[in-house]
């Protein structure tokens, strides 16, 4: 990531919030139109609590990982193993970062500028190095 990607991928997010009251349905609406068999493993979350609580959890995590990086990298490590256990494969729980970003573009329209789209692009690929790279004794020095 570059200087200006926190703030652009800020921005993106609170000009969605600005749009939308609660970005939880259209997320994951997006995810399971796009992978059928993640929706069954929600079936006990009928007020979409859950899914709530972990979309907000994404977000805090994208934001620490945009910017200072204290927490989120060792996180989407930790819960990329988790949610194997889950029957949820590391290619579908990379996929989601992107589900995020996809649902804010098509939020936002007009106002995902080349700037937003640039620090996105940057932020997915480095987070997918982490979802693809689970174990924390490999990349303990990155």
């Amino acid at each position: 990531m570059i200087p200006g990607d926190a703030e652009a991928i800020t921005e993106s997010l609170e000009r969605a919030a600005a749009l939308c009251d609660d970005l939880t349905p259209p997320v994951y609406a997006r995810l399971f139109a796009a992978h059928p068999a993640m929706e069954p493993l929600f079936v006990a979350d009928r007020s979409g609590q859950v899914r709530g609580e972990m979309l907000a959890r994404v977000i805090e995590a994208i934001l620490d990982f945009a910017g200072d990086r204290k927490y989120a990298a060792t996180l989407i490590q930790t819960e990329v193993v988790t949610h194997a256990g889950y029957d949820v494969p590391p290619e579908v729980f990379g996929v989601f970062f992107g589900t995020v970003a996809d649902t804010l573009r098509d939020l936002i329209g007009e106002a995902w500028t080349a700037d937003i789209d640039a620090a996105w692009t940057r932020l997915l690929a480095e987070l997918d190095w982490y979802v693809t790279h689970p174990d924390q004794s490999e990349t303990a020095l990155v």
